[in-house]
């Protein structure tokens, strides 16, 4: 007999301004005992250093978390030029320091423009990649360094916002980027290309998807209305689970179209796109899920929110 989950039925996605110093995990396992939730995700790590948006999904909303993981990023940081470690942040052992005062913003704002684009990545050897079923940053804490491949990855943004020189100048940068961009490699990366060396010291995700810093809530915020048992404030902050994937063009089905839908069969739609997967709503607005268009011009189902019960 399965075994019954224990919590409440939450159901949504509430976007996280993430303290510095949790793991996205402890980030998530703090909000689902806040708000007593049965089950619930998080869609991609931020590191302990990292402040800013984490979107956690609880219940049915658990189903789209990929298309959050695989969304683009947005954040501002903050290098330390003239040292390096050997974690690429501050959290790591100084493995060599320079004095980096000859380094302008000048050469700074030259080297970036090497990043823009499409750039080729190596990822560091303290990210959350998995060799052989384990993590790197555990084999890293080892002293184990492994051949890791260079993966491509898209910079969308890449800006200069401040420079403050002297033998250990600072930069601030803010970027935007595609799904599995390592801000740490780009510092690493930029060091090089200067000759200094280079590190992240401070590290915000200012967006994720569709989620921005404007529509996020604090751990703080939700103690306070767990404190005063306002569980129903708790869970108006919670965002419908639709919008993790209103990127995707939006077919609307009739009650009876729905009702098939429900039952796992694909259906036909006047109108739907020709290819690729799509959001599934009712006429009346209720999501459904989301589908694929197959070959037939048919709507099948491939993750459907359960309602009820």
């Amino acid at each position: 007999m399965a075994r019954r989950r224990r919590g409440r039925p939450v159901n949504g996605i509430l976007v996280l301004d993430k303290p510095q110093g949790l793991s996205s995990n402890q980030a998530l396992q703090t909000a689902k005992r806040l708000f007593f939730a049965a089950k619930a995700g998080h869609t991609g790590s931020l590191d302990p250093l990292a402040t800013g948006v984490l979107p956690l999904c609880f219940g049915e909303a658990t189903k789209f978390s990929q298309y959050l993981l695989d969304a683009d990023k947005a954040y501002e940081s903050s290098f330390v030029l003239g040292t390096t470690t050997d974690s690429g942040d501050a959290e790591g052992s100084v493995l060599e320091t320079r004095d980096a005062t000859a380094v302008t913003a000048a050469d700074v704002e030259s080297a970036l423009a090497g990043f823009r684009g499409e750039i080729e990545q190596v990822p560091s050897m303290f990210s959350a990649i998995k060799k052989d079923g384990q993590p790197l940053y555990k084999l890293a804490r080892k002293g184990i360094e492994v051949e890791r491949e260079s993966r491509r990855v898209v910079i969308h943004r890449l800006e200069l916002r401040d420079f403050r020189p002297g033998p250990a100048p600072v930069v601030d940068i803010y970027l935007e980027c595609s799904k599995g961009t390592y801000v740490r490699s780009i510092a690493e990366d930029l060091g090089e290309a200067l000759g200094c060396g280079a590190y992240v010291s401070a590290l915000r995700r200012t967006q994720a998807g569709p989620f921005g810093l404007e529509q996020s809530v604090t751990l703080e915020m939700l103690e306070a209305l767990k404190q005063n048992d306002e569980l129903a404030k708790m869970d108006q902050l919670l965002m419908p689970a639709d919008t993790a994937v209103k990127a995707l063009p939006l077919v609307a089905l009739s009650e009876s179209a729905g009702f098939y839908m429900r039952q796992g069969q694909p259906v036909l739609v006047p109108n739907a796109p020709c290819n690729g997967m799509v959001r599934i709503a009712l006429d009346s607005g209720e999501f459904l899920g989301v589908g694929e268009i197959l070959d037939d011009g048919r709507v099948a189902p491939r993750r459907l929110v359960v309602t009820g019960g």
